[in-house]
């Protein structure tokens, strides 16, 4: 979910695509790259996301990904999902002992 949220506004390569969940956590998350590609893959293969080579920012090749309809779709879901999880989550931790 977090993956797919980060690409929602634009392609980004895989770095790129750690650094703003870094930063968009607040330096909270750091995904490592051994969890990163894995999961990007996976998400392609289930055509949650689309991948096309292009320049880096600092001139080298990469992979850039985009979200795709498919993939729009599923983090709508899944942002649904969370959000009912979370709040039955706050609603048991507001309970008193």
């Amino acid at each position: 979910m977090l993956i797919l949220k980060a690409v929602s506004l634009a392609a980004l390569h895989g770095y790129a695509i750690s650094q703003r969940l870094q930063q968009m956590s607040r330096d909270v998350l750091q995904v490592q790259q051994g969890s990163l590609y894995p999961a990007l893959h996976k998400l392609e293969n289930k055509g949650w996301l689309a991948a096309e080579w292009g320049e880096s920012e600092t001139g080298r090749q990469a992979k850039f990904y985009r979200l795709t309809k498919k993939g729009r779709k599923q983090l709508e879901a899944e942002s649904a999902n969370w959000e009912r999880l979370a709040g039955a989550v706050s609603a048991i931790m507001r309970t008193a002992e």
